[in-house]
């Protein structure tokens, strides 16, 4: 039986934090060799992680160093990246070289949203990693889904013969209205689509929460690290397979090996502490928005108002400078509707706001925090 804890490789061990390059690979290493001597033995990667290269460095820690059945490896191919059919076949047998492998155990369409979908149904992206799964080349085939869930609902019922879909889980994006978590679990459940969770942590912002919540999830349990609480609210849910977690320490994957070992699912009084938890976190939000919506049919350019402004709290709350899911939420959003930076003051939404919230002010701060974002194009 497969344990549930995946070893995520968009954040290895660096010698430089600026530079995404600079791969500590002799903790690397040992971070590879404990986490199989531990019993686990599922790795996620990715053509873009590390400025392209982490697919290499995975080569190099893992497959050369370890026997090809000891170990289960899933990279991704972005849609975006395609200008015609024919990169399908040049960009994977790229990969298949990077890695140093003959085929690949599990194999994504990395970041679908709207615009990245449109990119592989015109090139037919779906055919090519069934194709390459019936040649025995790919094992599992699957997506990474950072969007509505009406258009999860649409992916999964046009291309039922997906094996699983990557979602982004966590007990903080559970309600959020920007990412959706919950609604996006439970299509996936409707169509009984095996699920990999992918963000369990936040990017590590759930590994450090205000003293308050720490404080209750201390006095229930004083030996559980904070962070198991979030790997372990993941892995409880009902046909998660596999929750990934990015481990730059010994330190951290120690602790995350320890538990989910032998993983228990959370109780019911784990769970009532995780609510309040949330309710603290929430508590501290830059914008007071309760998506009721109103602003958003009054608005002449498109703005999803209130899910950027999710976001923008999302962003303000992190405790760590990675907002990176924040800026592909923005993203995809931004790919059919309007930016923040769009927004020409006319104030209409503000007219119909409940919380009196000054909105064409506050658009003006979540540009300036999501509109440079990394990969969002210039108009």
């Amino acid at each position: 039986m497969i344990k549930k804890l995946g070893f995520g490789c968009m954040r290895l061990p660096l010698l430089n934090r600026d530079d995404q390059a600079s791969v500590d690979r002799e903790t690397f290493n040992r971070l590879v060799d404990t986490f199989l001597e531990k019993g686990f033995n599922y790795f996620d990667t990715a053509l873009s992680y590390h400025g392209f290269k982490s697919e290499a460095f995975v080569r190099e820690a893992l497959v050369k160093r370890h026997r090809r059945d000891e170990f289960l490896l899933a990279t991704k191919l972005p849609p975006r990246m395609l200008k015609d059919k024919e990169d399908h076949e040049r960009i994977f047998s790229e990969q298949l070289e990077k890695c140093g492998v003959e085929f690949f155990d599990y194999y994504l369409l990395h970041n679908i949203g709207v615009s990245a979908y449109q990119l592989a149904c015109r090139y037919d992206s779906f055919g090519f990693v069934q194709r390459k799964k019936q040649e025995g080349r790919i094992g599992k085939v699957g997506i990474s889904f950072h969007d509505t869930p009406e258009l999860l609902d649409e992916i999964l019922t046009a291309h039922p013969e997906l094996d699983f879909v990557q979602l982004q889980i966590n007990y903080i994006d559970w309600e959020n209205p920007g990412i959706q978590s919950r609604r996006c679990y439970e299509v996936a459940r409707k169509h009984r689509m095996p699920i990999i969770v992918m963000e369990p942590c936040k990017g590590g912002n759930l590994a450090v929460v205000p003293a308050p919540a720490e404080e209750l999830m201390k006095s229930y349990n004083p030996d559980a690290s904070i962070p198991s609480w979030a790997i372990r609210f993941a892995a409880s849910l009902e046909g998660v397979i596999m929750v990934l977690s990015g481990m730059g320490t010994m330190e951290q994957l120690l602790d995350n090996t320890s538990y989910m070992t032998d993983f228990k699912p959370l109780c019911a009084e784990e769970y009532r502490i995780i609510d309040q938890v949330t309710g603290i976190i929430n508590a501290d939000t830059a914008v007071p928005c309760t998506t009721c919506q109103y602003c958003v049919d009054k608005c002449p350019k498109n703005i999803p108002i209130p899910n950027y402004f999710a976001l923008y709290n999302s962003s303000k709350r992190a405790v760590t400078d990675n907002i990176s899911s924040q800026f592909v939420y923005y993203l995809n959003l931004a790919s059919n509707h309007g930016r923040a930076g769009d927004c020409i003051g006319c104030r209409k939404c503000e007219e119909v706001c409940p919380q009196h919230i000054e909105i064409s002010k506050l658009m003006k701060d979540v540009s300036e925090t999501f509109d440079n974002g990394p990969g969002l194009p210039t108009k």
